[in-house]
Formats: structure tokens, C-alpha cells, sequence
């Protein structure tokens, strides 16, 4: 397992068929799964490829481990991840992200407002 960790620290993106061969769950089973559970939605690059991150890894591993080890079906390992809560770290990653939405919203609006007095004559309002 340190291996696996090793890695996938060492790259960004890993193909699908890297990440079998990491995980030990082939190609067409890793596809089925991203249907079955909602929560497994690698990214896609633009020539329609799958680019797993590491999240995506921990969470065919999680995955792996519900259905393989702990026997369960995959309607019970879908309810089973869908009730495990955030760990802190993820939560931050959350609200960060949440945060950024905001602040890029509030940003997009003032610039509207800049171009908007930019474009109108203000002594002709005066």
C-alpha cells in the first residue's frame, strides 16, 4: 500500500489504464463503476479520455475495499460512501472552493460596474 501512495503523489493524471494496474480492477470495471457511483467522476481531457486524480484513486480504492473485502453489494457500498462525511481537510477544501466561487463572483460584478462608468460620460448625469 506505501508503494500505491508513492504513486500517486508522483503524478497529476494518470490514464485508466494506469490506474488499473495500480488498483488491480480492470479498465471496463473502473467504467462501470464511474456509473454506479456518483461520487467516482474522473475528469476528461480534450480527446475524451479519462485523467484520474488522486482522489479519484482513494476512491476506487474505497470502492475496492467495500465490495471486495468487506463483501458489500454495490447498492449498499454506494449508500455506504454516500454517508461518510468529509474528513476536516476536505471540508476546507470545500469551503475554499465555495469561497473562491464568491469572491469570483464579486469581483466579475464590480469589474461590470467599472466598465459600465467607464463607458457613460459622468458629467453629462451631473
Amino acid at each position: 500500500m506505501r508503494a500505491l501512495t508513492k504513486q500517486i503523489e508522483e503524478k497529476l493524471y494518470y490514464s485508466i489504464s494506469e490506474v488499473s494496474q495500480m488498483t488491480g480492477i480492470e479498465a471496463y470495471v473502473l467504467r462501470f463503476w464511474e456509473k454506479e457511483f456518483p461520487m467516482l467522476k474522473p475528469k476528461k481531457n480534450r480527446g475524451g479520455n479519462r485523467v484520474y486524480q488522486r482522489r479519484d484513486i482513494e476512491m476506487v480504492n474505497r470502492i475496492r475495499k467495500l465490495l471486495y473485502e468487506e463483501n458489500y453489494t454495490i447498492e449498499g457500498a454506494r449508500n455506504r460512501l454516500r454517508s461518510i462525511k468529509p474528513t476536516p481537510e476536505r471540508q476546507d477544501l470545500i469551503q475554499t472552493g465555495r469561497m473562491r466561487t464568491t469572491i469570483g463572483e464579486i469581483r466579475k460584478e464590480i469589474e461590470d460596474l467599472l466598465s459600465w462608468l467607464d463607458s457613460d460620460d459622468l458629467s453629462q448625469r451631473v
